[in-house]
């Protein structure tokens, strides 16, 4: 089994946890793929795919995915497994905290693709998400926010990791 994860990243944290991901699970299972570089269609060479995005200023896409959103929809995910990871400021844009991360939800969903990895949404301090489950007890992916706790990083993804690769493997 190998792991697509791909990602856009304007500052470099989405790509530091992309490593970070790569690191925990392993550099024989993850290749790491960024939208930038690479035709998004690469992700249907997987059966397992992560797709990292972040959240900018009032809920808007991160710049990268912003450039080839419509590809989304060109992609049959139908026999797709894809677990979300979203950067997020809860403190300083509270009102579109992680919204980005359920747009993307939203988009692979419509193209039939299995959602894993869900992330529960206590410890974070927001006002609304757009990255929300319909109850709102979760996220849609992982939320990360480096900006106000960037001290919990490391933690949340060991443990989001070992969650989405047990998900996975109950899923076969």
């Amino acid at each position: 089994m190998k792991i697509g994860l791909f990602y856009g990243s304007t500052t470099c944290y989405t790509e530091i946890v992309a490593e970070k991901i790569q690191a925990i699970m392993g550099a024989d299972l993850v290749d790491i793929i960024n939208i930038k570089d690479q035709a998004l269609a690469l992700c249907l060479d997987y059966d397992f795919i992560i797709f990292g995005i972040s959240t900018w200023d009032y809920g808007e896409l991160q710049e990268d995915w912003e450039s080839i959103w419509s590809d989304i929809n060109q992609l049959d995910l139908s026999d797709k497994i894809i677990a979300l990871y979203g950067m997020g400021d809860q403190i300083g844009y509270t009102e579109w905290f992680q919204d980005a991360l359920g747009m993307l939800n939203e988009q692979v969903l419509a193209q039939s693709a299995t959602v894993i990895g869900h992330w529960p949404n206590e410890g974070y301090e927001f006002s609304a998400s757009k990255a929300l489950t319909a109850d709102g007890s979760h996220f849609v992916g992982l939320a990360l926010d480096e900006d106000s706790q960037y001290n919990l990083t490391d933690e949340r993804l060991d443990v989001w990791c070992e969650q989405v690769l047990l998900e996975y493997s109950n899923l076969l």
